[in-house]
């Protein structure tokens, strides 16, 4: 199994990307703790897995505190740990950039590009040498669609992290990388294409939305999860600082 007696943390871990990701690193046996801010769907996601190598830590990915909290408690659950999905994330409101609410761009700015940074700051020393980082940005952080002005800021942001933070972590070989996941069939996806199209069900939304793309669909989050592992895995122990794209063809 490719991620064999592997240690991971994956922020965001209830949501549809991290869950995906660890449903895949347990099954190439991987130990795995799971943070979310939401109780109740962390509980859900790590039963739904199934598995006696899934923990779960409550934290909120802005806070320091919580932040330190989780590193220390996967640390203190597995020793230093091997992998770090840095996936926490939210897309906030769509709406041209004179009408865009202030405080709805800080929150996002927050969760997206400050939790990242904390992250990266307190899980590191954690980490061991050779360990993998894997950073979830967007194509929204690669191109520009209008009308998502702190998603597509906050997509781009991360980029800069993971390259800097890159250099920083190179002397102990530790790898750190984005994945850019394109159109997902996701929770995420939906309630932005419910608020653009209201009264259309979800089936028809996607199957209309995943026209634009090249290959015709939506991608599943068991899809982009295929490429975290990958970064996850020692199959990429000579790749750091990168961006990889999983989007169906969209930036074609």
């Amino acid at each position: 199994m490719r991620l064999q007696d592997k240690s991971a943390i994956i922020t965001g871990g209830a949501g549809n990307l991290g869950l995906a990701a660890a449903r895949r690193f347990v099954a190439e046996g991987a130990r795995v703790l799971l943070v979310d801010i939401n109780e109740q769907q962390l509980r859900r996601a790590a039963a739904s897995i199934g598995s006696e190598h899934v923990g779960t830590f409550v934290a909120d990915v802005t806070s320091s505190q919580a932040v330190q909290g989780y590193a220390g408690h996967a640390a203190d659950r597995y020793g230093k740990i091997d992998i770090f999905f840095n996936n926490a994330g939210i897309e906030g409101p769509n709406a041209p950039v004179t009408e865009f609410p202030e405080d709805a761009f800080d929150r996002v700015m927050q969760v997206n590009v400050k939790g990242v940074f904390l992250g990266m700051k307190y899980v590191a020393p954690h980490l061991k040498d050779g360990a993998s980082v894997i950073i979830t940005s967007s194509i929204a952080g690669l191109m520009a669609s209008g009308g998502f002005t702190a998603y597509t800021t906050s997509k781009h942001a991360v980029i800069g992290i993971m390259r800097d933070t890159a250099v920083d972590l190179a002397p102990r070989r530790i790898r750190v990388n984005t994945v850019h996941p394109g159109f997902v069939n996701s929770d995420m996806l939906l309630r932005i294409l419910r608020r653009q199209q209201p009264g259309i069900p979800d089936e028809t939304l996607l199957q209309q939305f995943g026209q634009n793309t090249k290959l015709g669909r939506c991608i599943t989050p068991e899809e982009i999860a295929h490429m975290v592992t990958f970064l996850a895995s020692d199959e990429s122990r000579m790749v750091t600082g990168q961006t990889f794209v999983v989007d169906a063809g969209t930036l074609l």
